[in-house]
């Protein structure tokens, strides 16, 4: 009985745990100054892509792309959900080529690309 009572309390707290967050580690980094430098702007875009080397930065935003756009960023702290809104906005609106493949390298389907793209897409 001990026994039991003791797996419903493991499984309560398990499944009562937040989930958890990407690492806050990078919230600092400059976005505003990586976007309107095209030479800062292209090597992550290119690490995405996988068609150039990665910084470490780099990487770890390379390794939750797929899943920050399928949840819309639901594990980012509130620092990354704004510029992941921010760089998202400007790759449609100032960078459309890189959007476009990063759209078919991690969207397929074109389920989320499509609802950034009406929700972040400004008229010229």
């Amino acid at each position: 009985m001990k026994a039991v009572f003791l797996l419903c309390l493991v499984v309560v707290a398990v499944s009562a745990r937040p989930e958890a967050q990407y690492t806050n580690k990078y919230d600092n980094v400059n976005l505003d100054e990586i976007l309107v430098n095209k030479r800062l702007l292209v090597p992550y875009i290119k690490c995405a892509l996988d068609q150039g080397k990665c910084s470490p930065d780099g990487r770890e935003l390379k390794s939750h792309i797929r899943e920050a756009l399928e949840n819309y960023c639901a594990k980012c702290t509130p620092v990354q959900q704004d510029g992941t809104r921010r760089v998202i906005a400007h790759l449609i609106n100032h960078e459309p080529d890189y959007w476009r493949q990063l759209s078919v390298k991690y969207d397929r389907d074109g389920k989320f690309a499509v609802k950034y793209e009406k929700e972040l897409r400004t008229i010229a």
